[in-house]
């Protein structure tokens, strides 16, 4: 799967798989800009599926999920430049705007890439990965 991927998005980027991400958050998948590496954590990939569907009947399928995402953060031609922002000094609203295009940036990739899944499994996803950014940018709003 990985490898398909890979040579789907003709991206050289470094796959690393790893039992578990470290410091107990529930991460999946992680993008190391500097070394241009994705690295997936199996434990928490399963976990993720398992909360998210109940089981892991569609284990192989949202762990391409998981990746065609970080492959979409490895591939986003504005990645740098809105990390550079993060870095400098924006209001927490500017900050939450900026976190939110970066992930809605990484999705739209996944969903290209991925425009052979079954759609309604890949929206699911999106949306629950989504749904802590939109709150904070409603929230930003309200």
């Amino acid at each position: 799967m990985v490898s398909d991927l890979l040579q789907r998005s003709g991206s050289k980027v470094s796959v690393k798989l790893k039992k578990h991400f470290p410091g107990g958050r529930l991460v999946g998948g992680k993008y190391q800009m500097a070394s241009h590496t994705v690295t997936l954590y199996e434990e928490e990939i399963k976990r993720q599926c398992t909360r998210l569907f109940g089981s892991l009947d569609r284990l192989e399928e949202y762990t391409a999920v998981i990746f065609a995402h970080e492959l979409g953060h490895a591939e986003d031609p504005q990645l740098e430049d809105l990390s550079l922002l993060l870095d400098g000094e924006l209001t927490i609203q500017e900050r939450n705007w900026t976190a939110l295009q970066i992930e809605e940036n990484a999705w739209r990739y996944a969903e290209k890439l991925l425009a052979d899944m079954d759609q309604a499994f890949l929206a699911k996803i999106i949306t629950e990965s989504l749904a802590a950014y939109r709150e904070k940018v409603a929230g930003d709003i309200a």
